[in-house]
C-alpha cells in the first residue's frame, strides 16, 4: 500500500500513521467513492457547492444569525489568512479547536482544511487535565477557542503537557480576537491543495483505560460518510434544514451538522444548548426538515408534551446509543415519523450500521450500509452462525488509524474493525445490538471511560478504592455507576456520594460524573489483585437502585493498594 505524495511541511501525523500491515481493509466499490489522488475535503464541500449553486445560498443559521455559503467561504478563507499570515501555520500543522455548535467554530473548520492544517476538535466541556492530555498526544501548534470557554484551556497551556500552546480567542471584542483578525483580511485564500489521504483532522475517543485514542481521518474519509450513510440512507435534498444536539469535536454531529448537509447544499441550525423541549421549539421555529439527536432527547420531548412541534420534520437519525423499540413506536405513533437508527465510531467516522424507511425493523440497527460490510465473529475472527452473540466486526471506505497507540492491533483484526460491541445477526441480515464488550460506558450517546471515572474519584480523599461501570438506564441508556469503598471515619451516606459526584465533575468533564454511587465494604478483585469488572457490570444490572450504605473499612488500605488496580 502506498499513499500519495502529501501536500504537508509538518509530517507529524503520516509520521505516527500505524503500520499498513495493521490497517484494516479498505474498499471504494462504489463509483461516487473513486476519489481523485488530489482532494481537499474543504473545497468540495464549500467552493464546489458554491460553484453549483450559487453564494446567495442559505448556509449557517441560529436562532439571532444567517450565513450564507459566500459568507461561510469568505470567513472561512480570513480564518486561513490569519492562521497562516499572522501565526505562520504551515500545512500539516494541528489546530485545536474548543467551542459549543456556533458559525464561526464551523468557519474556523473550514478555514484550518482550507490552510492544509489538521483540525483538532475537542468537546467544550472538557477540563484543563483532559485538554493537556490531549494536546500531548495531537501536538497542536495553536488553539483557537471560543473566547467563554478559555480559562480551562489557558490551564491546560501551562501544564506540563501542553507547554506555552497559544491561544486565540474568537468572539470577544478586543482587538486580538480572530474575529477581529479576520476582518482585517480581504478573505481570498487559495485552498492548499492536499492529497486524498493526507490527514484532515484527528478526532479523539475515550480508551477504557482512560487515556484517549487520537483517530486520524484523511481528506476522503470526510466525504465518503456523505456518499455512504447521508447518500444511501438519509437522503438529504438541498431545501433541507438540518439541526441537532451532538458537538461537532463528536464525529456524529460533525456530519449530521456540517458535512452531510453542506454535500447537498442544504443549510444548518446550529443549536449550543439547550433543553429537548426548547430544540423541539426551534424544529418548529425554523422549519428543520432533518433531527439528529439520542435516543434521550426523543424520549424527553414525548415526556414533554412537545412533539406536535416536529411537524415539519421529514427525517429523525438516532445514534450514540441504542434505540429501544418501545421508544421508536411510541415517536412513531406520535408522529408519523420513522427514526432511523444507526452505529457509528470515531475510528470510522460516522454511520456503518443503519435502515431507513420501510427497511426499518424496529430495535434492530439496522444493516450494513452500501459501501460497508458488517459480520459477527467469535474471539478468533471466526463468523458465528445468524442468531448468537458475537464482535461486531466492519471494513469499509473507512477505518481506524489511531495516532501511535499500540491498541491499533486490537481495534483491526484480520483486516476488520472490531468496534468493541456484542452483536447479533438474523437471517435477513438485520443487526441487533446487545452490549459493549470493553470497559465503555455509552451514556446518552456519550462514550465514557470507567477507569477515567475512576482515576478522577481516586484523588479524592475520602476515597479508599472504587470502580466505576455502566449500569442500565431507562432514559441514558446506561448511567455512569460508581462502587466506593471509603476511607474509615467517612460516613457512608447522600452527602458523600453528593460530594464524590461534585468532585469528579470538577475534575473532568461533567457528563462523565457517576449518577449512582453505591458504597461497599470491598471490591471483587482476581487473586492477583485486579478489579473484576465483570462482577460489577452484572451488580448492576440485577440492581436498579443503591443498597443500604454500609459501614466504610476500619481501616483504610496501605499507600498504593487503592491506586494500583483502577486500569486494565
Amino acid at each position: 500500500m502506498e499513499l500519495s505524495p502529501s501536500a504537508y511541511a509538518d509530517s507529524f501525523c503520516r509520521d505516527r500513521l500505524p503500520p499498513f500491515s495493521l490497517w484494516p481493509e479498505l474498499h471504494f466499490e462504489l463509483p461516487e467513492l473513486q476519489y481523485p489522488d488530489r482532494l481537499n475535503c474543504a473545497q468540495r464541500l464549500l467552493d464546489d457547492a458554491i460553484e453549483r449553486l450559487g453564494p446567495d445560498r442559505p448556509c449557517l443559521l441560529t436562532p439571532t444569525e444567517r450565513w450564507t455559503y459566500g459568507e461561510l467561504r469568505q470567513r472561512a478563507d480570513q480564518v486561513a489568512q490569519v492562521l497562516t499570515e499572522d501565526f505562520g501555520l504551515r500545512p500539516g500543522n494541528r489546530v485545536l479547536l474548543r467551542g459549543p455548535n456556533n458559525p464561526w467554530l464551523v468557519a474556523t473548520w473550514f478555514g484550518i482544511l482550507k490552510a492544509g492544517c489538521v483540525a483538532v476538535t475537542t468537546m467544550p466541556l472538557l477540563r484543563a487535565t483532559e485538554l493537556a492530555e490531549l494536546a500531548e498526544i495531537s501536538r497542536p501548534a495553536l488553539a483557537v477557542c471560543d473566547h467563554r470557554y478559555t480559562e480551562e484551556l489557558d490551564a491546560a497551556s501551562r501544564s506540563a503537557g501542553a507547554p506555552d500552546l497559544p491561544v486565540l480567542a474568537y468572539g470577544s471584542p478586543g482587538p486580538d480576537d480572530l474575529t477581529a483578525r479576520c476582518a482585517a483580511k480581504e478573505g481570498r485564500f487559495s485552498t492548499v491543495g492536499t492529497a486524498a489521504d493526507d490527514v484532515a483532522l484527528i478526532a479523539f475517543t475515550s480508551g477504557t483505560t482512560g487515556r484517549p485514542k487520537a483517530t486520524l481521518h484523511f481528506h476522503r474519509d470526510v466525504l465518503a460518510n456523505a456518499d455512504t450513510f447521508s447518500r444511501h440512507v438519509l437522503k438529504p435534498l438541498p431545501d433541507d434544514v438540518f439541526t441537532g444536539t451532538p458537538p461537532l469535536a463528536f464525529t456524529f454531529g460533525l456530519g449530521g451538522l456540517v458535512v452531510f448537509p453542506l454535500s447537498v447544499g442544504a443549510s444548518t441550525l446550529l443549536v449550543e444548548q439547550g433543553t429537548p423541549e426548547q430544540l423541539a421549539d426551534l424544529v418548529e421555529a425554523h422549519r428543520v426538515t432533518v433531527l439528529f439527536t439520542a435516543p434521550t432527547a426523543y424520549r424527553a420531548i414525548l415526556a414533554a408534551g412537545a412533539v406536535d412541534r416536529l411537524a415539519g420534520l421529514r427525517r429523525c437519525v438516532s445514534a450514540g446509543e441504542p434505540l429501544p423499540a418501545s421508544v421508536w413506536h411510541e415517536f412513531h405513533a406520535a408522529t408519523g415519523l420513522r427514526i432511523i437508527d444507526g452505529i457509528g465510531a470515531t475510528e470510522m467516522l460516522h454511520v456503518f450500521i443503519s435502515a431507513a424507511d420501510e427497511d426499518i425493523r424496529p430495535g434492530s440497527t439496522g444493516r450494513p450500509v452500501p459501501g460497508y460490510r458488517a459480520a459477527v465473529v467469535d474471539e478468533q475472527g471466526l463468523p458465528v452462525p445468524d442468531g448468537q452473540p458475537g464482535l461486531l466486526a466492519v471494513t469499509g471506505p473507512t477505518g481506524c488509524r489511531y495516532l501511535a497507540d499500540p491498541r491499533q492491533a486490537s481495534y483491526v483484526r484480520n483486516g476488520w474493525n472490531i468496534t468493541g460491541d456484542t452483536y447479533v445477526r438474523d437471517a435477513e441480515g438485520y443487526f441487533w445490538y446487545v452490549a459493549r464488550s470493553d470497559d465503555m460506558i455509552v451514556s446518552s450517546g456519550y462514550n465514557i471511560a470507567g477507569p477515567e471515572v475512576e482515576k478522577a474519584l481516586a484523588t479524592h480523599p475520602h476515597v479508599a478504592e472504587c470502580g466505576v461501570v455502566g449500569a442500565p438506564d431507562e432514559r441514558r441508556g446506561m448511567l455512569v455507576k460508581a462502587y466506593v469503598v471509603l476511607r474509615a471515619g467517612v460516613p457512608a451516606d447522600a452527602a458523600t456520594a453528593r460530594e464524590l459526584q461534585a468532585h469528579v465533575k470538577r475534575a473532568i468533564a461533567p457528563y462523565k460524573y457517576p449518577r449512582a454511587v453505591e458504597f461497599v465494604t470491598e471490591l471483587p478483585r482476581t487473586g492477583t489483585g485486579k478489579l473484576r469488572r465483570g462482577e460489577l457490570r452484572t451488580r448492576a444490572r440485577t440492581t436498579t437502585a443503591p443498597a443500604t450504605p454500609p459501614r466504610p473499612a476500619r481501616e483504610p488500605p496501605p499507600t498504593g493498594v487503592a491506586a494500583a488496580p483502577l486500569t486494565t
